[in-house]
């Protein structure tokens, strides 16, 4: 297993700060993340970067992928699994 470059990234509390964590914490690189995750490099790549629109169903591909599961938050703090 490769190990991950890492820069210097502005934390933004965001989702995407989240899958850049894990996959690091996990040792992988955006390839062999999705490698794992049946998705393209560049979609990985769209998630960590926050930027742009990405599909819901390659959110979830990636996060099951890093044994996560997604969940929506009310703002009445109430949990909603996707």
């Amino acid at each position: 297993m490769a190990t991950p470059r890492r820069r210097e990234r502005t934390e933004t509390g965001g989702i995407s700060d989240g899958f850049v964590a894990r996959r690091h914490q996990l040792g992988l690189t955006q390839a062999e993340l999705a490698d794992l995750a049946g998705v393209s490099r560049s979609s990985v790549q769209s998630i960590e970067s926050g930027r742009g629109t990405v599909q819901l169903d390659l959110v979830d591909a990636v996060a099951d992928a890093m044994g996560c599961r997604l969940a929506l938050v009310t703002r009445a703090g109430v949990e909603v699994t996707v």
